[in-house]
């Protein structure tokens, strides 16, 4: 008595194929419609900012984060005690926002920036600097800042005011780049460095976009 042996007809076979290879093109789809909505959101943040800022500017004449005149602008309500900038390095209205852009401490003006844009109605989030979600962050949840210029942690970024966004991976960066400035992460108003928690300057920026790891993430910053 012989034992016949059954198995998959290769049209079977084929037929699985095919629906792992659409399963597999769904997913990857699927992937690419998220990673297109975080660029999208990333991007947002270096054009919105700005807005912040001028707005602000154009509104009150002096910046957010440097306005010696905020609880006067903003009102005793907004500001029970006081949203005035009040670190040692801080200079209310001498036109620099002063601090890091990363900064946790509550008198620096870059950490104040925050809650002044969102107190003029500007800004989304919270404006008591002591909640939790104050600091601000961006679609793959790295912190986001803005500081003066001259405090711009890449030294090769030249502007008047410096935002930078943190843990963005590279194929990210690079897609930022192209869309807001020349297409080189390491030349124009848009730079990438190596991520890192610190503000002081952090080494150079990443040798242009051929030089940027997929996925290592990175601190990218845009002067304006």
């Amino acid at each position: 008595m012989t034992t016949r042996q059954t198995g998959f007809t290769l049209v079977e076979i084929a037929i699985v194929l095919i629906i792992v290879g659409l399963l597999m093109g769904g997913v990857m789809k699927g992937q690419e419609l998220i990673d297109n909505a975080k660029v999208k959101n990333l991007v947002a943040d270096f054009r919105n900012v700005p807005i912040y800022l001028y707005t602000y500017q154009d509104k009150f004449k002096a910046l957010p984060g440097d306005d010696a005149g905020v609880d006067a602008h903003l009102g005793a309500k907004l500001c029970p005690s006081g949203c005035r900038a009040t670190s040692a390095d801080a200079v209310p209205g001498n036109g620099i926002i002063e601090g890091n852009w990363n900064s946790a401490a509550k008198g620096d003006e870059s950490f104040r920036f925050w809650q002044h844009v969102r107190l003029a109605g500007l800004a989304a989030g919270p404006s008591d600097v002591n909640d939790a979600d104050y600091l601000p962050h961006n679609a793959v949840g790295g912190q986001l800042g803005v500081t003066a210029g001259n405090y711009s942690p890449i030294g090769t970024l030249r502007g008047a005011y410096v935002l930078c966004s943190r843990g963005i991976a590279g194929k990210f960066a690079k897609q930022i780049d192209i869309a807001l400035d020349d297409g080189n992460t390491a030349t124009g108003s848009i730079q990438a460095m190596a991520n890192a928690a610190a503000s002081a300057p952090a080494g150079i920026p990443a040798a242009g976009s051929d030089g940027i790891d997929n996925d290592l993430p990175y601190t990218v910053c845009m002067a304006f």
